[in-house]
């Protein structure tokens, strides 16, 4: 029994299956705010709706998320990515939580999910971030 469950494991990520880290759980925007001190430089999954997209700044993409959880600052988180999306997308986001990052030139971020990957959200997840935007 023990080599069948290596064997399938093995296969599996041979197929390209990740598994979850502790942390890596889908977290809402407004827990991401909430938990940012615990939540640095962890990894974590975020699914919303993009509100705003600024494209080739500083070599990166900076993505507004929101999906209808926490109001005001708690609301809305700002992703950095090298992919993009355009505003009215639903997506999942996977990215590491950065805390007070810093560019110069008067661009200090509190809260940051950089380094993001970016993946159009299910229908269902899609349809739960759309009905609750404000």
């Amino acid at each position: 029994m023990r080599l069948y469950k290596k064997a399938a494991l093995a296969v599996l990520l041979m197929l390209g299956f990740g598994f979850a880290h502790a942390g890596d759980a889908t977290k809402t925007v407004e827990a991401v705010n909430l938990e940012k001190i615990a939540l640095s430089g962890q990894t974590v999954i975020i699914q919303g709706h993009v509100t705003k997209v600024n494209n080739g700044i500083m070599k990166r993409n900076f993505i507004h998320l929101e999906d209808g959880t926490g109001s005001g600052d708690t609301a809305h988180l700002i992703i950095t990515s090298t992919e993009t999306a355009k505003v009215g997308d639903n997506v999942t986001i996977t990215g590491t939580v950065a805390l007070d990052t810093d560019f110069g030139f008067g661009y200090l971020y509190p809260l940051l999910v950089e380094k993001a990957t970016i993946k159009q959200a299910n229908a269902k997840a899609a349809s739960h971030a759309k009905s609750h935007d404000h």
